[in-house]
């Protein structure tokens, strides 16, 4: 049973990586809930994930990373404080970032902040693994309409919409709940924005 898996779990991350080299949209179950992905550092794939939800182009992404040392490539100034709470901390957080750097301006907000979260679950560590970059991450519906908690609940329209859909195996969040928010200020201050 393991090395069925095992083989399903490479087939599926090789295929992921494969797409988001091309500059590709995926649906992939994130260390939350589902999302919809891209290259983060490729500002056109990103115009789709837009295009996708029809999401306004004012109200910026949140990207993945696999280790904390990322952080470094894409924020000018790591708290260090921020380098033990996201190694620390085991539920999902996603932590906004003044000053993002080496990102293109529509994953960044209008402040110049970036939202960034580091995952543990194994499909999503490992395609950012290899891929080498971070990728994009945002909930798998239409702007304005409910978010799904499961792929079951995944509107056909957001499904026909990207270029790949990960294979349901790979869902590992047994409790979907969109991730904790946490924000850093210039000063070195620190707020909870989402519980």
């Amino acid at each position: 049973m393991y090395n069925k898996y095992k083989e399903i779990f490479d087939e599926q991350v090789a295929k992921t990586v494969e797409f988001l080299k091309n500059g590709k949209t995926i649906l992939y179950p994130t260390d939350t809930i589902w999302g919809l992905g891209c290259d983060a550092t490729d500002a056109n794939a990103v115009n789709q994930i837009y295009k996708i939800k029809m999401r306004p182009p004012q109200k910026s992404m949140i990207i993945l990373i696999d280790v904390v040392d990322r952080l470094f490539d894409y924020v000018t100034n790591v708290p260090p404080m921020a380098v033990d709470l996201v190694n620390i901390v085991r539920k999902p957080l996603s932590v906004i970032y003044p000053n993002a750097k080496n990102l293109p301006k529509n994953v960044v907000a209008a402040d110049g902040s970036i939202a960034i979260r580091m995952v543990k679950t194994d499909f999503c560590k490992e395609v950012i693994r290899i891929f080498g970059k971070p990728i994009v991450s945002t909930s798998a519906n239409i702007t304005g309409n409910p978010t799904p908690m499961h792929f079951s609940e995944i509107s056909q329209t957001i499904i026909k919409s990207v270029d790949f859909v990960v294979d349901k195996a790979m869902e590992t969040s047994i409790e979907p709940k969109a991730s904790t928010i946490a924000r850093f200020k210039e000063d070195g201050e620190f707020e909870i924005i989402r519980a």
